[in-house]
């Protein structure tokens, strides 16, 4: 839902109104503004279990921070006609030679971890390691904008208020069930920690991965690892099977004829370039083979996706593949996961 408030108003007046004594009562229009959302934000807090004590305490000393709505609206807005650029130069950029060592380097450190947590969940280390490289480069990025802030000011100016009023809300709820709220920092966007989780999904599947009682995915490793985990297993990993293999397809092959037409209620521009599900039995009776070593049983259903068209690599990607595209809903990114994944456990 896309809307501005009456509130909002004052936001914007911020950035119109050019002279310095205007400008001055915008600004002043604006923080009354917001302190009245804060308001209007409590009860709602309140109504969903959020502490008197825990909102007088965090709310008031919230302020509006123009920059992240600067970074909300400069997002590309995903028109469904713009058109879709070749995957190949976005592999060569995000699968290279150091986020691969990195990972390789990672993944000896944790290796141990790592084994104990694909033998709890079925999540193979591979796509926990390619995941950590993905969302916050190993963890070596994660974010320093003051998260209950962020949202806060996002949700204020109201252009997706439903979203980030939740996600505030959310990290009220982690502030009352004894997060620090100093250590709530991450991206422009709330977006936190090593695993780059948003607040809503801290609170349903961060994980205490090394038994100290507290799931702090800006610090440990350790809990990062096995929050990441047990989001995948929580969206639907399926134990021992991987996520896909690329694959050489003849150039007779009848695309029309296996083209899928299923309308996909999430993201559907992603999913509409998937064909049609066969399995691996069905895919070598119509000449597609894998190219590499990787192989997948002959009753493995899968989908054919060629991001580049025709004529260039294509992927059969399984059910596994869906749960990345959960994690961040991008073929993009999907296809980069497993790829990555795959080479750091090469």
């Amino acid at each position: 839902m896309r809307f501005v408030s009456a509130i909002a108003i004052g936001a914007f007046a911020l950035f119109a109104i050019p002279s310095a004594t205007s400008e001055g009562v915008a600004q002043a229009q604006s923080a009354s503004g917001f302190q009245n959302y804060m308001m209007e934000v409590r009860k709602k807090a309140l109504s969903e279990g959020v502490s008197a004590r825990t909102l007088d305490r965090v709310l008031p000393g919230l302020t509006y921070n123009e920059r992240v709505v600067r970074f909300d609206r400069s997002q590309p807005g995903g028109a469904p006609n713009t058109a879709i650029p070749p995957y190949a130069p976005y592999r060569r950029k995000h699968v290279t030679q150091i986020r691969i060592s990195q990972g390789k380097k990672a993944y000896n450190r944790l290796a141990s971890k790592l084994m104990q947590i694909e033998r709890d969940t079925g999540v193979p280390p591979g796509i926990i390691m390619s995941i950590y490289g993905k969302e916050s480069n190993y963890g070596s990025f994660t974010g320093n904008f003051d998260v209950p802030r962020a949202l806060a000011s996002l949700a204020y100016e109201g252009r997706r208020r439903s979203l980030f009023e939740g996600e505030l809300i959310a990290a009220l709820k982690m502030i009352d069930n004894g997060v620090s709220q100093a250590a709530m920092t991450g991206s422009w966007a709330g977006a936190m920690g090593k695993p780059q989780f948003l607040p809503s999904v801290y609170l349903r599947l961060a994980k205490d991965g090394n038994g100290d009682g507290y799931a702090d995915i800006w610090n440990s490793e350790h809990d990062a690892m096995a929050s990441i985990a047990n989001y995948f297993v929580n969206a639907g990993w399926r134990r021992g099977e991987t996520w896909g293999v690329a694959v050489n397809v003849p150039n007779g092959l009848n695309r029309a004829a296996i083209k899928n037409k299923t309308k996909a209620t999430r993201c559907p521009r992603v999913h509409e370039r998937h064909s049609q599900w066969k399995t691996m039995s069905e895919w070598r009776a119509l000449g597609v083979q894998p190219a590499t070593w990787r192989k997948l049983g002959d009753d493995t259903l899968a989908t054919l996706l060629e991001p580049d068209g025709p004529g260039n690599r294509a992927y059969l990607l399984t059910s596994n593949y869906r749960v990345i595209l959960d994690y961040n809903c991008s073929n993009f990114y999907g296809l980069t996961v497993g790829l990555l994944a795959d080479e750091i456990r090469s």
